[in-house]
């Protein structure tokens, strides 16, 4: 499932190619296609992110609401569209571009009210200026639920997926099996403003990097990271490596369904 900075990224792809446009929009699979009546021949007025829900606005006050989920993909191109293939939920388009897409979870129309109602229950998003980390520290400070899942769930840290979460931790040397209540103000807020820096550079860079500069391949000398998520990384899907830091193996469990990775001399419990 895309981390909230790719939402954030396809957020800005939007707005940049049709914003105060008008713009077409039709569902050849046709499971949207009552949505997409209610906005086509619309100016699109807003293209913005709440972690991994993405919220397109138009001039009649109407808003889509996209939630990729675990299957869902945007795929963007210029000039004439092309035939639609397969199972397309919704097409955005112009004179000049277009936007195809495939597989979300959530792809509806909502007014502003509902989509209100949408943004209060998804949590405090660190990528947004406007995002309050206090209604964060409020849930984790209550919690004896593993920080590790705090971090997971997206009414407590929108935006946050596996990669970040895995990631701050061992940034931070604090184990993912910790109790949120256990969790310091001091150690919380070093998290929020670490996830704001390396969520933000992840939606710009269009990746995501986590290893400080002294800890990168050409200055330790190692391998770089070769997988197709890319983006050099401390522990995540690095289970049975030595961790760069201190050479013990990082470990893969699983929690709440989620695959987690950690050091355990790094982050001990």
């Amino acid at each position: 499932m895309p981390e909230g900075n790719v939402i954030h990224h396809q957020a800005r792809r939007l707005g940049r190619a049709f914003r105060r446009h008008v713009v077409r929009v039709d569902s050849p699979q046709g499971r949207f296609a009552e949505g997409a009546a209610l906005v086509d021949g619309h100016v699109l007025t807003k293209a913005e992110a709440y972690g991994k829900h993405l919220f397109l606005g138009f001039d009649n006050r109407l808003w889509i609401h996209v939630h990729l989920g675990l299957f869902g993909k945007w795929r963007f191109g210029k000039g004439e569209r092309p035939e639609p293939r397969g199972q397309l939920r919704m097409r955005i388009w112009d004179e000049e571009r277009y936007a195809e897409l495939r597989g979300p979870t959530v792809c509806e129309v909502l007014d502003d009210a509902a989509k209100k109602r949408a943004v209060e229950r998804i949590g405090p998003d660190p990528i947004r200026t406007d995002a309050d980390p206090e209604r964060a520290w409020v849930r984790v400070q209550r919690s004896g639920a593993p920080v590790g899942a705090l971090l997971m769930n997206q009414q407590v840290f929108a935006g946050v997926g596996n990669i970040y979460r895995a990631e701050v931790l061992f940034r931070h040397g604090i184990s993912p099996y910790r109790p949120g209540s256990e969790v310091t103000r001091d150690e919380f807020d070093a998290m929020w403003a670490d996830l704001t820096v390396l969520m933000t550079a992840g939606t710009k860079r269009g990746r995501i990097d986590t290893v400080r500069a002294e800890h990168l391949p050409e200055v330790m000398g190692r391998a770089p990271r070769e997988d197709r998520h890319g983006g050099e990384v401390y522990v995540y899907r690095r289970q049975g490596r030595e961790c760069f830091l201190c050479g013990t193996e990082v470990l893969i469990a699983d929690l709440q369904g989620r695959n987690l990775y950690w050091c355990p001399s790094c982050q001990p419990e």
